[in-house]
């Protein structure tokens, strides 16, 4: 290795496990689910090494799909997806898993609904790093979603306990600088270049979205965020999702490894597999950065300027869960769309829509 590959950093391949996911939606508690998601982690122990085994020694990132423990939530309740389906920070699922990593020296990065002491009653949608030690090493809760509580929805009392980093964490580690972005997420460009501008270099995707040929918005997104970042994605879809209503593979397929000038190296099929494979190479992502010219977005970006139009103009309202004594509050389902249904007021009102 010469002295230059030294600085600018390794190669090493990544996999998009584009694994099945079981539902528990039909289970009645949590003892029901407890058995579903047990399974899918035995499943796992295999299918991870067994996948690295066939990809290569090399091989030192696994990224899982969305909620790939438990499918998403259909028709519970706050709480009653909380009680069901959600695992502590501090659970035996992450422990497992982490036995996972530190037995296949990787890191595995996936999403999990998760609980929060801070705030009883309530669940977050977390996307989590474990790194080759069995730790986790970052961990993102979404941060817009359309019918669950995010880190905004109580934003106040959560950047007292986790501050900004907390809510755009970065892992510096050996293999890079890696962030999460938790499925629809990539749709959302500002979450991105504020991990970017925190140092990301390789965005974990964990996702879950329909098996289609077209190109549908999070495939046009995810090749977007990677040239616009000049960083690499590692993204995950479910190898269907079995034992909830809609048929199997609704929810399948075309997990890629996207490069940093937005082109797909690797795009997988659908069903079971670790297709999506493919290497991340930092010496080149770092050259590439640092090169001046036309091509370098990050370097020629202004984000001064767009500060007094994000802080002023319409949006969703921060707090929304918190009362005038800063406790936060468990909401129905319903309360979603009524904050949506009041920002598309607000933003029509002021000709923006």
């Amino acid at each position: 290795m010469s002295d230059e590959q030294k600085i600018l950093g390794p190669s090493y391949y990544g996999i998009a496990l584009q694994t099945a996911v079981d539902a528990i939606n039909d289970c009645t508690d949590r003892v029901e689910a407890q058995v579903v998601m047990n399974a899918t982690i035995k499943r796992l122990e295999r299918e991870i090494p067994a996948s690295k085994r066939f990809v290569g020694p090399d091989s030192k990132v696994i990224v899982l799909p969305e909620y790939f423990l438990t499918a998403y939530p259909l028709g519970d309740t706050i709480e009653g997806w909380a009680k069901k389906a959600c695992i502590e920070v501090r659970g035996a699922e992450y422990e497992a898993l982490g036995k996972i990593a530190q037995d296949n020296d990787i890191y595995l990065a996936g999403n999990a609904y998760e609980l929060d002491d801070h705030f009883p009653g309530l669940y977050f949608q977390t996307c989590f790093i474990i790194g080759p030690s069995g730790d986790v090493i970052l961990r993102y809760r979404r941060l817009n979603s359309m019918f669950a509580p995010t880190p905004h929805d109580v934003w106040d009392k959560y950047l007292d306990i986790y501050g900004m980093d907390g809510v755009f964490p970065v892992a510096k580690t050996e293999i890079g600088n890696l962030a999460a972005i938790a499925s629809e997420e990539i749709l959302y460009p500002e979450i991105a270049r504020c991990l970017t501008m925190r140092g990301a270099e390789v965005f974990l995707h964990s996702t879950g979205e329909m098996g289609n040929m077209s190109e549908t918005p999070k495939q046009i997104a995810r090749k977007a965020r990677a040239l616009e970042n000049m960083a690499y994605v590692i993204s995950a879809n479910s190898g269907s999702i079995r034992g909830h209503e809609l048929p199997k593979s609704s929810t399948d397929g075309r997990s890629a490894v996207i490069n940093y000038k937005g082109q797909i190296m690797t795009e997988a099929g659908y069903g079971e597999t670790m297709t999506a494979n493919d290497c991340i190479d930092l010496h080149a992502l770092r050259k590439y950065r640092r090169r001046p010219g036309m091509s370098n977005y990050l370097a020629r970006q202004r984000f001064e300027m767009f500060a007094e139009t994000y802080s002023s103009e319409g949006s969703q309202k921060a707090n929304a869960l918190l009362d005038e004594n800063g406790n936060h509050k468990i909401p129905d389902r319903a309360h979603f769309i009524s904050a949506q249904t009041e920002t598309i007021a607000k933003l029509a009102k002021k000709n923006i829509i």
